[in-house]
């Protein structure tokens, strides 16, 4: 049981016939030099944690800062990698407008030789036509007299 310095203060030791009684006083001084073991003890014990605290701080302190390090490389990776991710995708963009206006301009350039070949097939087919009327008119005989099948075509003739 520790004593408090209060305690100590007041504790007075009987008195004697010649001074004070030796065997109260006695116990007075174990007690009290048991009190001071134990608080010098649970100062040892606590110095020895105080101790162990500050070593525990010194390590979380370099932890801390290794931490606050390793976050900062993270965020510049991080925008890093945002921003090279930003730029591809502005060049995959960029190519891929590039190629939807050269398939743009191929397929007009494929549309108006495609339509300047249908009009030239239509011209030969009117300019075949006009022929078969005028070699039919040339021979001035109805074409329902002379129905030999050379004058259609040949889907029409299997049609007919």
């Amino acid at each position: 049981m520790a004593l408090t310095p209060v305690e100590i203060r007041h504790m007075t030791p009987g008195k004697g016939f010649m001074g004070y009684n030796r065997a109260q006083t006695d116990r007075l001084l174990e007690d009290i030099a048991v009190s001071f073991e134990d608080v010098w003890r649970e100062r040892a014990d606590l110095a020895d944690k105080v101790e162990q605290l500050e070593a525990d701080l010194v390590r979380f302190r370099e932890l801390e800062s290794l931490l606050r390090t390793t976050l900062v490389s993270a965020e510049r990776a991080s925008t890093g990698l945002k921003e090279q991710a930003r730029r591809e995708a502005d060049l995959i963009l960029s190519e891929a407008h590039a190629e939807v206006r050269a398939i743009q301009r191929n397929a007009i350039a494929e549309n108006e030789r495609l339509i300047t070949e249908s009009r030239r097939l239509k011209a030969q087919l009117r300019a075949a036509l006009e022929t078969i009327d005028d070699v039919q008119d040339a021979e001035d005989v109805p074409a329902a007299d002379k129905d030999d099948g050379q004058n259609t075509w040949p889907g029409e003739r299997e049609a007919a």
